[in-house]
C-alpha cells in the first residue's frame, strides 16, 4: 500500500516485534522512511481505511506531537498498530538489542517478565512517565554486564537473577546520583548535575540522549521492584509449600488475553515464517520519493 502511494519510500517494523520481545498484547511498530515536504499523516490515514486496513473509529492522528504518529487497530486481527515517519533511530535501537539478545541469551526472558510486570502497574508507558521498552532493555542489559557472576550461559538460573534484578532497582540503585552507560562492557558513572531526570540511560547509540529523561515516575518503579523482591522472597523462603505458581504472584494474564492470542494462533498460525535474526538485515537508504 504504502509503496502504491510512494514508490521509493522503505517500509520498516522496529520496536518488539523486531526484537522479539514482545508481550502477548503488543503493539506493532512500523516506521516509513522517504522524504517529503511535509508528513503525509492524513494520506496514509485516508489510505489505510479505504483499503480497510483500519475502522475509522480507531484512528488516531497525533500530528501535534513531538513525534508525529498514526495509531489504528487492524481490522482483520484486532492488533494494534503505530505508525511513524522518519525515526530511523528506532530500527537502529533494534538491532543494538538483539545484538545484546545474542551476547546474553537469558536477556529476552528477564525483559519480557519484568516488561509485563510493569504494563500490569501502569508503568510502562512514557507519555504517562513510565519506562520505555528500550530504556528497560539497557537497565537489563547493564545488570548483566555487570553482575559479579558473570552471567552469561542460557542455563542461568532465571528466577535467582529476576530476584537480583529487583532487589538491584528496588534497594540498592541510586537513581538520582548514578548514571547506566552499557559502553565498553558496561559501567557505573556519576550522573551529570545538570540533569533534571530522575533515571539517567545515555542512548548508547548517541550519548548525548537520555532515554530515561522522561520517566518521571522512577520512584514508583523502584517501589513496585522492591515489592516485588519482598513478595517473592517471602514465598521462596516460606516453609508453606502449595501448588500456586510463585511467580503468578507478581505476574498474571487475564481470560481476554488469553482466548485473543488462541484466537490469533488458529486463525493466524499457519502464515507464520520464522526467519534467524541474522538474515534480518539493517535499515537501508531511501532514494527520494516521488512527491
Amino acid at each position: 500500500m504504502v509503496h502504491n502511494l510512494w514508490p521509493l519510500a522503505v517500509v520498516e517494523i522496529f520496536g518488539s516485534f523486531r526484537t522479539g520481545l514482545l508481550l502477548p498484547n503488543s503493539d506493532i511498530d512500523i516506521v516509513i522512511i522517504g522524504l517529503w515536504e511535509k508528513l503525509p499523516l492524513r494520506t496514509l490515514e485516508s489510505e489505510l481505511i479505504a483499503r480497510r486496513f483500519a475502522e475509522s473509529r480507531t484512528m488516531h492522528v497525533l500530528d501535534m506531537a513531538q513525534v508525529p504518529i498514526i495509531k489504528f487497530v487492524d481490522c482483520e486481527t484486532k492488533i494494534k498498530v503505530d505508525i511513524s515517519f522518519n525515526m530511523a533511530s528506532g530500527v537502529h535501537s533494534a538491532e543494538l538489542i538483539k545484538l545484546f539478545k545474542r551476547e546474553y541469551p537469558v536477556l529476552g526472558k528477564l525483559v519480557m517478565v519484568v516488561k509485563q510486570f510493569l504494563q500490569q502497574r501502569g508503568l510502562n508507558e512514557v507519555f504517562s512517565g513510565g519506562i520505555s521498552s528500550y530504556s528497560l532493555t539497557i537497565m537489563c542489559v547493564s545488570f548483566l554486564q555487570l553482575h559479579p557472576r558473570k552471567v552469561v550461559a542460557s542455563t542461568a538460573n532465571l528466577g535467582v537473577l529476576l530476584l537480583e534484578f529487583f532487589e538491584l532497582y528496588g534497594s540498592r540503585f541510586s537513581y538520582t546520583n548514578i548514571q547506566i552507560s552499557v559502553e565498553n562492557g558496561g559501567s557505573y558513572r556519576r550522573a551529570p548535575l545538570t540533569s533534571i531526570s530522575q533515571i539517567f540511560l545515555p542512548d548508547p547509540l548517541n550519548l548525548e540522549n537520555n532515554i530515561g529523561r522522561a520517566t518521571n515516575r522512577i520512584m514508583a518503579i523502584k517501589q513496585a521492584f522492591r515489592w516485588a523482591f519482598e513478595v517473592l522472597s517471602l514465598s521462596i523462603n516460606s516453609t508453606q509449600r502449595n501448588n500456586n505458581s510463585i511467580l503468578g504472584q507478581i505476574i498474571h494474564f487475564n481470560k481476554e488475553v488469553v482466548d485473543q492470542r488462541t484466537w490469533l494462533h488458529k486463525t493466524f498460525g499457519h502464515l507464520i515464517v520464522v526467519k534467524p535474526n541474522d538474515d534480518e538485515s539493517t535499515i537501508s537508504q531511501p532514494i527520494e520519493p516521488n512527491s
